[in-house]
């Protein structure tokens, strides 16, 4: 699906748009703040990601109550290769791309199908899911009562915004008839602009995009790291 028709979509129309989500734009810079609840209060996780297909992807973590001081965790490919490198513990690795898993290319059900993204991003991050949403829609929301329920302004740009009940969660304690997850669609790309867990109505975890920028040009070092001196590489 190339875009959305004018109007609000189904629910199955958006899950069919967002599975390309990143086929639509060559070059990705975006930013993700994510807000969690814990026993010290609020904590935040700032996720910056540069993108660029086929295969280039940089993925810098950071805690902003920690300081700028060797307080982020790096994440970079080229396609080939990818490398980590934690500044706090001076720890890093390169290794090859994991190969993808093979006979899943078959006409296996939609519950079945596993989608192979044009540009790796690190497994089981907000960057993934917001940017490769196919996996999430077919496998934890489509697993719930989801309704689509109008739309919204996020970024100056216009999202759909999609509730869902009850969707399955392999975490004990989100595994409650009153989980929710609430989050808004950019309606150009199909990417995820917003995502909120709540649990008996208590919010405790909010993730959104602060900056988006598909196609927006990115500095030509974008893809480019070398391991500082001092740093301990793991096998």
């Amino acid at each position: 699906m190339v875009a959305l028709e004018p109007g609000i979509p189904t629910v199955a129309q958006l899950f069919t748009f967002m599975r390309d989500a990143e086929l639509r734009f060559d070059a990705l810079r975006m930013r993700i703040e994510e807000h969690t609840a814990t026993a010290r209060g609020d904590h935040l996780v700032v996720m910056n990601l540069l993108m660029r297909h086929p295969g280039q992807a940089r993925v810098t973590t950071s805690e902003p109550e920690r300081g700028i001081a060797s307080n982020f965790d790096l994440w970079i490919s080229d396609g080939e290769t990818v490398r980590t490198y934690s500044a706090q513990h001076k720890l890093g690795t390169e290794r090859p791309v994991r190969h993808a898993v093979r006979g899943l290319d078959g006409d296996f059900p939609g519950m079945s199908r596993v989608y192979w993204p044009r540009t790796t991003l690190p497994m089981e991050t907000l960057p993934d899911l917001f940017v490769h949403p196919a996996g999430y829609c077919q496998n934890v929301l489509a697993t719930g009562r989801c309704h689509i329920a109008g739309t919204a302004e996020v970024l100056d740009r216009e999202a759909i915004q999609l509730d869902c009940e009850h969707p399955r969660t392999i975490e004990v304690s989100a595994d409650r008839p009153d989980f929710r997850i609430s989050m808004t669609v950019d309606r150009a790309t199909g990417i995820i602009t917003r995502l909120i867990e709540s649990i008996g109505g208590e919010v405790t975890r909010l993730a959104e995009v602060v900056d988006l920028g598909p196609d927006a040009p990115l500095p030509p070092t974008a893809f480019e790291f070398s391991f500082p001196s001092g740093t301990t590489m793991l096998f």
